[in-house]
This record gives C-alpha cells, structure tokens and sequence, in this order.
C-alpha cells in the first residue's frame, strides 16, 4: 500500500475541493471547528492543520509589513480606466504577498483585503482613496479586474484569497458604527449591488468584509442580504468576514442586542463566518459563541456552515496540497524592476489633465520653480505599504532642468507671555523659552478643513500631542490610525491664538489644549487652561514662493492633501475647498508668473474654482505611489499624452451636494446619473495633448429585445499631429418610463492609442438586459419597452454623437391590491426612513416626525364603472408599530388630495411588535397615486391591505 492510499482524503488533490472540505470538516471536534471562526485560526496539531490569519491588507501594495511596491491609490487606479492595467496591478501584489508568506506563513496570511468596491457616492467621504469611482459598474469593472490579479488563479490554487469590501452602503466615516445608510429597493439593487456583484458572480473574489455602518436600521453584521441576495450571485462558497472589532459593536456601541452571545450567534445565523475581534486574543472572543451554543441559540450544523466557508479558502490557497505551485516566488519580486516599471505606468495612466491653454507639454524650459508643500514628498495613505523609495516632483523635474524649490509654508514662532514655544531635549518636549532660533521656529502646513500641522526647524520633526498628556517636536509627522499631530489654531479676543489638538481621546467630546505647566507646553482637557500666544511670522511662505517663482520659466505648483488629514478614515470633510494658504499660495505665485501649472496630488476632488478660472492649466492625480514624480515629469513634458479620466464629478462647491448620510442617490439627484448642475469638471474629463474626432455612431439593430444584444460601432480620429490616447465613453439614457431615469449611465468605454491621423472603428456590445432597472410594482428588475439614446462622448457631459434603438420591454402596469402593499415599494418619499421590520429580517417605512409620506403610484382600486372586473374595496389595514400615532390615506397629493381614510394607530410594546388596524376605505375607484402621510410620530408602517367590497 502507497503513501498516497494511507493519506486522508482532505490531503488528496485530485478529490473534489467540497469532498475535501467535508473530509477534514467530519474530523474536527466541536471545539476545534469553533478555534477556527476567528480572525487567527487555532491550529490543529493532530491534523497538521497550522496557524492561519485572515486579512492581509493590500489595497493597492502589500500594507504595514515592511517596503514593498507602492502603486497609486486606488481612486487614481479608477482613473486611468483601464481594467487590464489594474488587473496587472493585482498580480504584482499578490506575488508580493506570496514572497511575505513564504518567509513569515504565520504572519502575513493570503486571505487579502481588497478590492474596496464602495461607490464614491460623496466626494466628502473619509475613505475617497479607496473607490474606484462614483459609477457603480465601472466600481465593479475595476474591482473585478484587481481581484482577478490578486487571485492569479492557476485552475487550481489561488495565489491569495480577495476580499471584496465594505458590504453594504458604507460611504461615511462621521459615527460609521451608529449611522445607518437609507437604501430604497432601487438604489439598492442598481447602485450598491451593481459595485458589488461583479467581482463575486466572476469568480475573481472568493471572500467579502461587511461594514460598520447600519443599513436600513440594521447593522451590516446581520444583514439579511448576505444569504438571501450576495450569496446568489455565485454558485461558489463566499466566506464572510467582520470588519476589525465590528462584532462586538452589535451589543456595545449600536445595542442592537442585548448581550454579545445573542449578537454573535445572530451574526452567525446571518452569514458571518469569521470575527475579526480582538487582535490575536481569539479565546477573549469565542467564548461568546460557547456560551450561545450552549443557551442553544446555535447548534453545531450552523457552526458547520461557517466552518466549512473558512476551509473553502484555506483548501483554494492550497495549504493542504503536497506541493505549492508558488513555491518559486520569493524575495525578488518584491520591488523588482519589473514592479518599479509597473508602478510607473499606473501613476503615469492615472494623471488626469483637467485644463490646457497651451502651456503644456512643457517646451523645454531652462529654470522650473516648483512650488508647494507636495513638491518634494511622496505622501503615504493608511493603506499604503512602506516606500521603498519615493521620486518626488522635485526630484524628476531636477533631471531635465534646472529647478528652484520651495514648499511655501509660513515659518512661525509661538510667542507666550513668558517667553517662546520652543523644542528642547531633541524634540522631546517643549518648553517656553527666550530663544527665537530654529528650536522656535516652525513651518506650518494648512491641509484644509482648520488642520495644521507644524514641523520643528531645529529637529525637522512634527509637533505631536502624546497620549499621557506632554507635547513634543519628534514625530515623523502623521503616520498611525489615531493621528495626533494635527492641530487647529482658534483665534481668540485681541488677536491672540489658542491650540487646539484635533484627536479625542476617548469618550471626549473635543481634543485638548496646549496649555503651559511649570514652563512646559502640556495637554489640558481644560478649555480654561488653554495658553493664549502670538503668531509672530519669521517667512511668509506665499513670499518665499513669489520669490523663487519670479525669474522662473514656468512654476509647477505642486498643491493637495495629506491621505492622514482632513478626508481620511474615521474623518470625512465638511467642505470641498483647497486648503486656504495652499490657494493663497497658488494666488500669489500665480500673479508675479502667469506661466504657473497648477498640479493636485490627492485622495478628492476639490472645488478648484479660481484654478480653474485663472491658472493655464490643471493637472490632478491620487497620490501616485513611488514612481509618482517620474510618470509627472513624463506626462508634463510630454514624453506620454495624459491618459487619465475624472473617476468622480468634481463639484463646485459643497452646497451643491446631498447631505452625508443621503445615500438616496435618484431622490437627491446625486452623482453624474442624476446632478442637475453644471460641474467643475464632469466624470469622465480628461484632456489630451491631441484632438480626437469621432464619426459615424452607429447601432446594429434598430429594435432589441430581452435577452439580446446589439452592437454599437463609432470612427474616432486622432485628428492631432502627435500621438494621444482616448477614453471612447459610451453611455445611455431611457426616454419615457414610469420612474425617474438617470440622465445617462456609463454602459462601456475603451481607451485607445491612435497615431496621429489614424482612425479606428471603436466597437462595443451591451446586452438589453443591463438596460434594467427595480420596478416597485413588480418587485424584480424589468427592462421597459422604451427608446433607449447612446451617446459617445469624452465625457458624461461632453457628448459627440448619438443614436437610439427602440427596445421592446414590459410595459409596469397598475398595483395589484389584492395584495397586501409594502410601505417600503413606494415611489416617491419624503420625511420618513427605512428601518428594520424586526432584528432578522424585513424593511418597513418609519416617520419619526409628523408631515412625512410616502407614495405609491398606479394603484388599481377597482370598480366597475370604470371598467374593472372587481368591485372598488371597503376597507384598509396598516400594520404598524411604535407610539400612538394617525396616518391619513389620500390620492394625488400628500397634502390637498382627497382623504380615502384616517387611521388612529395604538400604541405596541415596540417597534417590533405590530397591531393590525382596519378602517373604512372612503370611495374611490380606478388607477391613482396613493399617498400615506404621517401626521404624527414616531411610528413604523409595513403593509396596506385592502379589503372588502362596496
């Protein structure tokens, strides 16, 4: 008998991956499945099972293990639209992965975190970095091609496990674990699920993180959704994992339960297979699954399902083969050649020119004033692995001219009373003294949105406010989770200034003081404490700027944000706007030398408007990685045209955005689907060095049915006489349905390298059932007999030619109320939530307030005299709960239509605990809008039934 006969089925890779799994599952004690529902696996040293971690971050580089290849943000990735590029991306990183697994298996697991496919529904958002895009489909697109990298699936083992997140609507950092994120059916299913499903119903992610936030009064950690609608869109396993300490919010901070046994087991029941809670302490964590196992709110079959998601990965990773068919990677990847070759041309892909008049490609100038506090800096985001090197703006404008720097920072001293803020013992503290030198001295860096940080000149360290209370002058500058270097600067009576740190401690409602104590600059929680100084100015930077900038022959002003400061995880903005003394800057170096190109390296757009006005040209990308300033330099001398496209709408101003946590996108007219404004510059925008012509838009059918294709072809010329690249962008708008319609969606796009003066027919396929969208009346995605318009353009406002097909779809006839009516298919709303019909399942409509209503459109009341075969109905129930309350029933208008009925609703025992309340229907027959407003709350409302006859 063989070796390979005594081995146990699990270790045998010719069987079937789910025979494996239900081998090694069967021989698994109880306590030993339970070892393996946290984030670090207990090994099974019996079976040879080893130590396992889920959750590897590589968002875009492999994260907080040491240097390796820094790629561009994921928002500058999204635009350089182009998927197989990204796909090129995810492979590196996943062979870097592979080479931190071989030398620390323990240490650097293969379960990786990312792709993130929340759409960047609000350009405020903390975590803007990590989208691809606004559009839900091109969020989808992209986020399937980096996962398909990252997976390097060989048709048998996986190179690294990709876990798509944050599931579901997560898209603020403002209280994200006790907000809740209003999601109506159609913006659920055409915007949230669209981002989502596509990574996951293509096979390229295996795994998915669930969200802080709540959804729809629900936290994501027990979102019904997982099983009943994620779940569907692949026939493979999904595993399902928490976002870092999530669980233990669901009792704690959001009190949805009333204890962490009943939370964990709800969890599990939900779909949840894997806690990542508390850091490596898993026994601190499983012992709440113990306990709900045995109050019986689990039994070991669900322990089973969950245990066999985990196993899924570990046996698609190969851990229980005999060979590992990446054995061969290692150590030489990292940072190869090849990646800094890779890099290069993603951050060269991603920069985007958003304005020319003619002053770029740079016509080789002899003396460039760069100018700026990014100039000569490669920021780092939260997700960013560890730089191996940086070439900065500075540095690769250095090696084709001659080039003058300045960061433009105001040099400040802090003047007390007693005497002046002053670093002593290295940095170490700060003390006040008589000095006024470079221990006094500081530059201060406005990152917008009141946060500074200040940066000794004497240690060339960063003011930092430390836990236990002192204050010194040794950072590095902004660099942890909780970043305590940023400060804001509050003016006071008689021109004088206190310090205020940004970072609560916990619990706090405001971040401390710098306050002195015994000649020493401390923290004090003590508004009264606080010290009151004088701004003395030892440089001016706009000065320092003009100066440097004067005799130059252009100025690349190199301007945006910290990834740490203002917009980050944890911290969305409040507005849009450059930081203050950057657009100071930008102003005055602008006015003592027109010849200024303006240059945005940032994680968000901004309200550029004087830029946009005034400057010869605009250029933005994310923070590009560690060739950033190389592919610059190449983009403005023209070495390579500006491939980039506007990933997001880049506004005007904050007013003219939805609230943060409006996530209604088709009620609020939000994203480039559905904004009414004119934009700064439109998704989509990006110019070229060329000119690009487009001809002869045509379609291959003039009607199109469910289930068919069609074919668009449209001739576009590089009309130019260099070489250029475009992004051929097609989109379609539904003419006439029965809801609102976006004013266009993004159906297909390429991006083509023409020479100049050569054309090239540009074909795309769009199958009609991608037309679709959520009908309330039928409760399923329908495709409506219309005319469809395609328009090709350069952007979603810039549109060329277009055409149109007829598509022969349903057309949505009138309710039915022969059966009871949600509260939550309604088709306009205003005033009212969605909240959870009870803690498992189910979505009902909720006015806190009185003067909400909602809508229901095209309700069939019957009679026979206007041709219906069913009397008109005598009676209405609603189901409600929560306090007493009246909920008046009218047609055509919320406020003057004629009342069909009253109904007084009791007080229940909760807002879980329904009463059925039947009244008389007044007459009324035929189809009409139903409107149920809210007279007063707070109330929840599940169904309408009608009954009776009359």
């Amino acid at each position: 008998m063989s070796d390979t006969d005594l081995r146990p089925a699990f270790r045998d890779p010719n069987l079937p991956r789910a025979e494996r799994v239900a081998d090694l599952l069967s021989r698994l004690t109880l306590d030993e499945k339970i070892g393996l529902l946290h984030q670090y696996h207990r090994p099974v040293e019996r079976l040879g099972m080893g130590p396992f971690k889920t959750g590897t971050e590589a968002l875009h580089g492999l994260a907080w293990l040491g240097e390796a290849t820094v790629f561009p943000q994921v928002v500058a990735l999204g635009a350089t639209w182009n998927p197989e590029l990204v796909e090129q991306v995810g492979a590196a990183v996943a062979d870097e992965v592979l080479a931190f697994n071989h030398n620390d298996p323990v240490k650097v697991g293969r379960n990786v975190w990312a792709p993130t496919v929340n759409p960047l529904r609000d350009p405020r958002w903390g975590r803007n970095e990590e989208g691809y895009s606004e559009d839900a489909g091109m969020t989808g697109l992209m986020g399937a091609a980096y996962a398909r990298g990252l997976k390097g699936d060989n048709g048998a083992v996986w190179k690294t496990a990709p876990s798509v997140k944050h599931f579901l609507a997560y898209g603020n950092e403002a209280d994200r674990c006790e907000t809740s994120s209003n999601m109506p059916p159609r913006v659920l299913r055409e915007y949230e699920f669209a981002a989502h499903r596509p990574a996951l119903a293509s096979g390229d992610a295996v795994a998915v993180m669930l969200s802080y936030n709540l959804v729809n009064g629900r936290p994501a950690h027990v979102t019904p959704l997982v099983n009943d609608e994620l779940r569907t869109w692949t026939d493979e396993e999904v595993f399902i994992v928490s976002d870092a300490y999530a669980p233990n919010n669901l009792a704690i901070l959001q009190g949805y339960f009333e204890d962490l046994p009943t939370a964990y087991a709800a969890a599990v029941k939900a779909g949840l297979d894997s806690f990542t809670q508390d850091d490596e302490r898993s026994r601190d964590v499983l012992v709440h699954v113990e306990t709900a196992l045995e109050r019986g709110l689990l039994d070991e079959a669900d322990i089973d399902t969950a245990v066999r998601r985990n196993l899924h990965v570990r046996f698609g990773l190969g851990e229980f083969d005999p060979e590992d068919p990446y054995a061969h990677i290692g150590d030489e990847v990292v940072n190869s050649p090849e990646h800094q070759a890779l890099a290069r041309e993603a951050a060269a892909q991603s920069i985007t020119l958003l304005k020319n008049d003619g002053i770029l490609p740079l016509k080789a100038p002899k003396k460039i004033a760069v100018i700026g506090p990014l100039a000569d800096t490669q920021m780092q985001d939260w997700y960013s692995g560890t730089l191996p090197y940086a070439v900065t703006a500075r540095q690769a404008l250095a090696e084709r001219a001659e080039v003058v720097h300045c960061e433009g920072v105001s040099r400040i001293r802090l003047r007390h009373k007693t005497g002046y803020a002053t670093a002593v013992e290295d940095g170490k503290a700060i003390d006040i003294t008589d000095t006024t030198g470079a221990a006094a001295q500081f530059d201060l860096f406005d990152w917008g949105g009141w946060s500074y940080t200040a940066r000794n000149v004497a240690t060339g360290r960063y003011v930092d406010g430390r836990l236990d209370g002192t204050v010194g002058a040794d950072s590095v500058g902004p660099h942890e989770f909780d970043v305590h270097e940023t400060f804001r600067i509050v003016e006071l009576e008689g021109g004088k200034v206190a310090v205020q740190q940004i970072h609560r401690a916990e619990g706090a409602e405001a971040g401390k003081w710098f306050a002195i104590e015994d000649g020493r600059v401390v923290l004090s929680a003590d508004r009264a404490e606080a010290a009151e100084f004088d701004f003395e100015f030892v440089v001016k930077g706009h000065e320092a700027a003009v100066e440097a900038a004067r005799d130059a022959d252009v100025v690349i002003a190199v301007l945006g944000d910290h990834p740490l400061v203002n917009g980050r995880e944890t911290e969305d903005r409040t507005d849009l706007r450059l930081a203050d003394a950057q657009e100071w800057l930008l102003r005055h170096v602008h006015a003592a030398n027109p010849n200024t190109i303006l240059v945005m390296s940032s994680s968000y757009p901004y309200a550029a408007n004087w830029a946009a006005k005034h400057v010869p040209a605009v250029v933005w990308s994310g923070h590009g990685g560690q060739e950033w300033g190389n592919a610059l330099a190449d983009v403005l001398y023209g070495d390579r045209d500006p491939e980039g496209r506007l990933p997001q709408t880049w506004y005007t101003d904050a007013a003219e955005l939805p609230a943060m946590l409006d996530y209604d996108i088709v009620a609020s007219d939000a994203t480039y689907l559905y904004y009414l404004g004119q934009p700064l510059y439109p998704f989509g925008h990006g110019l070229s060095y060329t000119e690009f012509k487009y001809a002869n838009l045509k379609a291959d059918k003039e009607h199109a049915g469910a289930g068919d294709e069609f074919a668009v072809t449209v001739e576009v010329t590089n009309a130019g006489d260099r070489d250029g690249v475009e992004v051929v962008q097609l989109y379609t708008h539904q003419c006439g349905s029965r809801v609102k319609q976006p004013l266009r969606q993004l159906r297909r796009f390429e991006k083509v390298r023409l020479a100049a003066g050569e054309t090239r027919t540009v074909a795309f396929t769009v199958p009609v059932d991608e037309l679709a969208h959520w009908d309330n009346v039928t409760g399923r995605m329908i495709v409506e007999k219309s005319r469809q318009r395609l328009m090709v353009g350069r952007s979603a406002t810039d549109i060329v030619l277009s055409a149109s097909v007829r598509v022969d779809g349903e057309t949505v006839g009138a309710r039915d109320l022969s059966k009871p009516l949600a509260a939550t298919a309604n088709d306009l709303y205003e005033g009212v939530l969605w909240r959870d019909e009870n803690r498992t399942s189910g979505d009902v409509i909720a006015a806190e307030e009185a003067g909400g209503w909602i809508m229901l459109g095209d309700c069939d009341f019957g009679g026979a005299e206007h041709g219906h075969s069913e009397p008109g109905y005598a009676t209405v129930t609603a189901r409600v709960a929560g306090q007493a309350s009246q909920l008046t029933l009218r047609v055509d208008d919320p406020l003057d239509g004629d009342v069909l009925a009253k109904i007084d609703t009791p007080a229940t025992a909760g807002v879980y605990d329904y009463a059925d309340v039947t009244v008389e229907l007044g007459g009324v027959e035929g189809v009409k809008d139903l409107y149920v407003t809210f007279e007063s709350g707070p109330v929840r409302l599940s169904t309408l039934t009608f009954g009776g006859e009359r």
